[in-house]
C-alpha cells in the first residue's frame, strides 16, 4: 500500500509540473520514426502508442543491459535474469515458457532478429543497441505490418547510417569494462562495442563483442543502404537463488548455485535495402540473410541438460507506396525461408528423487531439424478526410509451413531405445511431420486533430503468433503430437496526445483479449487452450520547465488476468497472471547547468506481483534511485558518470515460484558506480 501511495503521488506531481508555463523544448516537436510503416512518418500522424528513445537519452542512460533503457517507457517491463538474459513484457505480464519470445517482435533496422517460429527469449542481445541511433517501440498488436510475433508490440533497434569518429572507454566498480568505437566517412560507418563484466556474483562473467557496418550509395535513381551486424557472447551464468526473501541476504545474493552454467552465442545479419522515391510514389526491396548459433546449459532443469540451437535464414521485404493529396497506399510482400535445428543432451546422470533419476536419463533427449517457409502479402491505407479527421486501415495475410525432421528415435525412450521407469522418459520426440498455419490480421484506426497541439485516436487491431517450433516438437511425457492454433489477440485502444514547444504528453487506455494461449498444463502437455485479458492505462510525459530543468514520467497501471479455468494447473479465471505487476513506472528530473554540465536523478518503481498462477505467493516490489551526470571538457572530450541503485537497495530483478524449489530470484545489482570518457575527432 505504501508503494502504491508513493506511485500515485509521483504521477500527480508530474502532472502538476507539466501545467507550469513551458519553456522552449529542445529538438523538433514531431519525432520521425519508421517502424509503423517502413517509411518515415511522424509520431503526431500515428494513431497508436509509440515511444522513441533517441541517441541523447541512450547516451545519458549508458545502460549495461537494454532493460535499463526500456524501463523509461510506459507499458514496457522487461525482467532481467543473469548476464544479458531477460524475459519480455509489452502490455503483458512478464512472459515465460518456450514460446514467450514469440509475443513481442524484436528487430534491428526493421528486420526481425530471429525468424518468426525460431525466436529466442533473450534475442535482443543480438542487436547493437549499445550504439543505436534510437530505439522505437510500438505498444499493442502490430501484426498487420510485421505478422507473426508482433502480438503485443514491436521493439526496433535503429542503427545509425553515419558515424562520428570517437572512442569511449568505460569502467565500473563491479569489474565492468566497456569500449565503444565509431568511425566513418560520407558513405561508410563502422561501430564496435566490446564489454567485459565480472559482476557481483560468484563465478559469473560476460564477454561480448558487437560489430555493425553501414554503407550507402546512389546508383542512378536507386539508393542502396547495406547493413551488417555481428555479435559474439560468452557468458558464465549465475542461477536463481532460492528461499523466501533470499534477495535480502548479501551472502546469498553474491552466491551462485550453478557455477557450471553458461551461454555462448553468435549471430550475423546482412541486408541491403534498394529504394527509389518520386514525388507521388516510392518503393523498397530489402533482401536479407541471418545466421545464429547458441549453446547454453539449462541450469533451471533437472539434470542441467545442454541445449544447442541455431538457424540459417534468408528473406525479402518489399513495399510500394503511392501518395496522393489526401491519402497514401502501401502494398507489400514479405517472404522467408529458414533452416533451423535444436539438440538437447545431458552428459551426466540426473540427481534427485528416484522418479527424476529414472525418467530423465543422460544422453540425447531431442535432436531435430525444421525447414520453414513464410509468405505474407499486406496492404496499408491512410486517408485524411479533412483538417481534423483521418483514418487508416491495414490487413496482412500470412502463411507459414514447418517441415519437421526428427534425427533420433521417436517416442519417449532413452536414446538407445530402452524404456525409462515410472511409465516412460520425461522427454517425448514426435515423429516427422509437416505443419502449416495461416492468419489474417486487420487493423483500423481513426483520429481527430483537436488543434495544432492535441489529437485523440481510437484504434482496433488483431495480432497473432504462430506456434514456435519448440512448442510443436519439444514435447514431454505421453504427448506425441500437438494440435495447436496460433495465439490471437484482439485490442481496442483510446489515446490522447499533446505536443507543444515545452510539453509532450501521451495518455492511452487499452483492453485486449487473447485466445488460444499456448502453455504446458499439469499433465506436461503443450496445449492452446488458455485465455487472458489485458487492461491498462499508460502515461508518458516530458515537460521542459525552463532552459535548465526538465521532468519526465512514464507510468503504467495494468490488470492482466486469466480468462479461463484450469484448476489442475493452478489457473482460476479472474486471477492475476503470474509476474504481472499492477503498476510500475519511471520518473526523472534533469538539470542542465550550462551547455557543458548536466545532472539527472531517476526513480524506478516496480509494484508487487504474484509469482504463481494460483496467486498464493507474491513479490513485494521495489523502488530504485539512479544518479547520472555528464561534463564536456572540450569539443573533443566528454565525461559521463552514473551511480545505479544509489541507496544500495536489496531487491530482485526477477522473482517467481516453483513447486520444486519454492520462492526463487535473480537478485538485483547492489550500488555500482561507472565512469566513461569519450574522445572525438
Amino acid at each position: 500500500m505504501k508503494n502504491a501511495r508513493i506511485y500515485k503521488t509521483a504521477i500527480l506531481v508530474g502532472l502538476i509540473s507539466s501545467t507550469q508555463q513551458p519553456a522552449l523544448a529542445k529538438g523538433s516537436l514531431d519525432e520521425i520514426f519508421v517502424t509503423a510503416q517502413r517509411y518515415e512518418t511522424t509520431t503526431s500522424n500515428f494513431a497508436g502508442s509509440v515511444s522513441i528513445i533517441d541517441s541523447d537519452a541512450l547516451a545519458e542512460t549508458a545502460a549495461t543491459h537494454i532493460q535499463e533503457s526500456l524501463a523509461a517507457l510506459p507499458g514496457v517491463n522487461l525482467h532481467r535474469n543473469s548476464g544479458q538474459e531477460y524475459l519480455p513484457a509489452v502490455r503483458s505480464p512478464v512472459l515465460s515458457g518456450a514460446g514467450a519470445c514469440g509475443s513481442v517482435l524484436m528487430a534491428e533496422d526493421g528486420i526481425a532478429l530471429r525468424p518468426a517460429g525460431f525466436c529466442n527469449v533473450n534475442e535482443l542481445f543480438e542487436s547493437n543497441w549499445q550504439q543505436a541511433q534510437r530505439i522505437e517501440v510500438i505498444r499493442g498488436p502490430s501484426s498487420a505490418l510485421f505478422g507473426s510475433n508482433a502480438l503485443h508490440g514491436v521493439i526496433n533497434v535503429v542503427t545509425p547510417n553515419a558515424a562520428d569518429n570517437s572512442v569511449a572507454v568505460e569502467v565500473g566498480s563491479l569489474d565492468y569494462y566497456r569500449t565503444k568505437i565509431s568511425a566513418g566517412n560520407d558513405s561508410t560507418a563502422v561501430f564496435f562495442t566490446g564489454t567485459t563484466d565480472q559482476g557481483f556474483r560468484d563465478d559469473y562473467g560476460v564477454d561480448e563483442q558487437k560489430l555493425t557496418l553501414k554503407h550507402q550509395q546512389a546508383l542512378g535513381d536507386i539508393n542502396t543502404l547495406t547493413g551488417l551486424t555481428a555479435v559474439n557472447l560468452n557468458q558464465e551464468t549465475a542461477g536463481y537463488i532460492v528461499g523466501t526473501d533470499a534477495y535480502k541476504d548479501k551472502d546469498i545474493v553474491e552466491s551462485n548455485p550453478n557455477p557450471e552454467a553458461y551461454r555462448d552465442a553468435k549471430a550475423v545479419r546482412l541486408w541491403t535495402q534498394l529504394s527509389s522515391q518520386e514525388s507521388d510514389r516510392s518503393w523498397q526491396v530489402t533482401p536479407y540473410l541471418r545466421y545464429s548459433d547458441m549453446a547454453f546449459l539449462q541450469h533451471f532443469l533437472p539434470g542441467t541438460p545442454l541445449e544447442e540451437n541455431g538457424q540459417k535464414s534468408l528473406g525479402v521485404q518489399t513495399s510500394y507506396k503511392i501518395k496522393q493529396d489526401n491519402s497514401q497506399f502501401i502494398l507489400g510482400l514479405d517472404a522467408e525461408y529458414v533452416d533451423g535445428w535444436l539438440k538437447q543432451s545431458q552428459a551426466q546422470a540426473t540427481q534427485g528423487s528416484a522418479f527424476l533419476v529414472a525418467t530423465i536419463p543422460a544422453g540425447i533427449q531431442y535432436d531435430y531439424e525444421v525447414e520453414a517457409i513464410q509468405v505474407a502479402p499486406f496492404a496499408l491505407w491512410k486517408q485524411q478526410l479533412n483538417d481534423q479527421w483521418a483514418w487508416s486501415a491495414g490487413v496482412r495475410y500470412e502463411w507459414m509451413q514447418y517441415d519437421y525432421d526428427n534425427l533420433t528415435l521417436d517416442g519417449r525412450t532413452r536414446d538407445d531405445g530402452t524404456e525409462c521407469g515410472f511409465g516412460g522418459c520425461r522427454y517425448s520426440r514426435p515423429a516427422d511431420s509437416t505443419d502449416s498455419f495461416s492468419n489474417l490480421s486487420p487493423n483500423l484506426d481513426v483520429s481527430y486533430q483537436i488543434d495544432d497541439q492535441q489529437r485523440v485516436f481510437l484504434a482496433l487491431a488483431q495480432g497473432f503468433r504462430a506456434p514456435q517450433a519448440v512448442e510443436l516438437y519439444r514435447l514431454q511425457r505421453e504427448q506425441q503430437i500437438t494440435d495447436l492454433d496460433p495465439e490471437e489477440l484482439q485490442s481496442i485502444e483510446l489515446g490522447y496526445r499533446w505536443q507543444s514547444a515545452g510539453l509532450r504528453l501521451e495518455l492511452s487506455a487499452y483492453d485486449m483479449r487473447k485466445d488460444n494461449v499456448i502453455y504446458r498444463n499439469s499433465d506436461f502437455f503443450t496445449i492452446a487452450a488458455g485465455k487472458t485479458r489485458h487492461r491498462g492505462i499508460e502515461l508518458a510525459l516530458s515537460a521542459q520547465l525552463s532552459e535548465q530543468w526538465r521532468v519526465a514520467l512514464a507510468a503504467t497501471q495494468a490488470k492482466h488476468t486469466y480468462d479461463h479455468n484450469d484448476t489442475e494447473s493452478g489457473i482460476v479465471k479472474g486471477n492475476y497472471v503470474d509476474t504481472a505487476p499492477k503498476h510500475f513506472g519511471n520518473a526523472s528530473v534533469h538539470w542542465e547547468l550550462n551547455t557543458q554540465l548536466g545532472l539527472s536523478v531517476q526513480w524506478q518503481h516496480m509494484g508487487s506481483y504474484f509469482t504463481d498462477p494460483a496467486n498464493d505467493h507474491r513479490y513485494a516490489g521495489h523502488d530504485i534511485i539512479n544518479l547520472r551526470g555528464h561534463y564536456e571538457l572540450s569539443d573533443a572530450i566528454t565525461l559521463r558518470t552514473r551511480v545505479v541503485n544509489l541507496t544500495d537497495k536489496r531487491y530482485a530483478d526477477r522473482a517467481d515460484y516453483s513447486g520444486f524449489t519454492g520462492d526463487r530470484y535473480f537478485p538485483g545489482s547492489p550500488r555500482a558506480a561507472f565512469v566513461e570518457a569519450q574522445f572525438s575527432w
